[in-house]
């Protein structure tokens, strides 16, 4: 009954499937927030998606940069793109890389131009964008045609015993068949690195995901760390909730990728994976909405968030189906939560059983269910950096 399934989603022109619709207003950089808010303000139906970078940024980390950027233009949940930037080079790179969709595109700059007139032939466009897009139809596809990616956060004793396994048996379900999965939070894999290692595709993934895991080790914790990482890995919140190491809270986390799959490659943060459907690993930072955006911006179009202690992360173009098996944040939390799966740790139902229910809310919001990040305004939009700027 898991596999199979249709849906009703927006078909894109380089054949992808989509679950949202929306008209993005995406700056380039930092200075052309204003001009993209106001667009937005102006133009019922388009979303502006503001964020801190991009400014003499160079190497690897402006690489990061386009990569994001161009990423989340080209997610099949957007339908169409604006792109406003400071001057015309950077604009028309990140214009020409969501244009290999297909998609509607435009760029305008605000060097020699000003914000009033950039702002006016920026809405002029995003209008016609609108009426264009606003028409479009979903169309009947097959449910493993999605790309799904997860994370979790605000973990606890109940997220390794009943939402992250719960995740874990939706993959094992739907991945075989044909959808792409996603899992990352590099950091937050210590003390199951091994494990983690042992569930690559082949020995070269395998040997991949090591050197992935020992770079951000050495490169980013060993190296700015201070005598630990107290108030990091764990949080606060994860050792009120039973995790009182890294250890323990990585093997929880582990549990998303289910017992049955291998994942099948490496990705680099915000990398669309290229090797067909599967499983996929992504270099990424355990912060929320960085890991959220960079996964968006690899082209996923719904995201699974297992929370123990609950978490209230949201996506601006990816929908956020959190997932609980804490009874006490289904009381306190309820607004939060799209699936409760507490019944596993009452033994009242199966892991099986919740897997199944959290297929049926994929689902229903991938047919225009919003979820309750999307009802309750959560659009958290964080660009992730590698180092300073110029």
């Amino acid at each position: 009954m898991s596999t199979g399934r249709k849906i009703w989603a927006y078909r894109r022109e380089n054949g992808r499937v989509g679950v949202r619709n929306y008209v993005a207003i995406l700056p380039v950089d930092d200075i052309s927030n204003a001009a993209c808010e106001a667009v937005a303000a102006h133009i019922q139906g388009t979303l502006a998606l503001p964020h801190a970078y991009g400014r003499l940024q160079f190497g690897a980390d402006l690489d990061l940069h386009f990569r994001t950027m161009i990423g989340t233009g080209a997610n099949p949940n957007v339908a169409a793109c604006i792109v406003i930037g400071i001057e015309p080079g950077w604009t028309q790179k990140i214009v020409d890389g969501i244009a290999a969709t297909g998609k509607p595109v435009a760029g305008f700059w605000i060097e020699g131009n000003g914000d009033i007139a950039t702002i006016a032939a920026a809405s002029r466009k995003a209008k016609e964008f609108v009426h264009q897009t606003s028409g479009q139809v979903r169309v009947e596809c097959d449910l493993e045609e999605l790309w799904v990616a997860a994370k979790c956060g605000e973990s606890d004793t109940t997220t390794g015993l009943a939402s992250c396994p719960t995740v874990g048996n939706m993959y094992d379900k739907l991945v075989p068949h044909g959808l792409y999965g996603c899992f990352g939070e590099t950091s937050e894999l210590t003390g199951a690195e091994h494990l983690a290692a042992a569930r690559a595709a082949t020995p070269e993934v395998r040997e991949k995901f090591m050197k992935t895991w020992q770079a951000y080790q050495d490169e980013v914790i060993e190296a700015h760390k201070t005598s630990d990482l107290s108030d990091s890995q764990p949080t606060k919140g994860n050792i009120i909730g039973g995790l009182t190491t890294i250890e323990e809270k990585a093997l929880g986390n582990l549990e998303k990728i289910g017992k049955k799959i291998s994942y099948i490659d490496v990705l680099e943060p915000a990398e669309a994976p290229a090797r067909g459907p599967g499983l996929y690993f992504m270099d990424t930072s355990s912060a929320a909405a960085e890991c959220c955006t960079l996964q968006a911006a690899a082209g996923y179009v719904v995201h699974i968030f297992p929370t123990g202690q609950g978490n209230v992360i949201g996506n601006p173009i990816m929908p956020v189906i959190k997932v609980t098996g804490n009874p006490r944040t289904v009381r306190l939390m309820s607004e939060h939560v799209d699936v409760d799966v507490s019944g596993v740790v009452r033994r009242e139902i199966t892991i099986d059983q919740a897997g199944d229910s959290l297929i049926d809310m994929i689902v229903q919001t991938a047919n225009g269910r919003l979820t309750a990040a999307e009802a309750l305004g959560h659009r958290e939009f964080v660009m992730t950096k590698l180092y300073r700027s110029a």
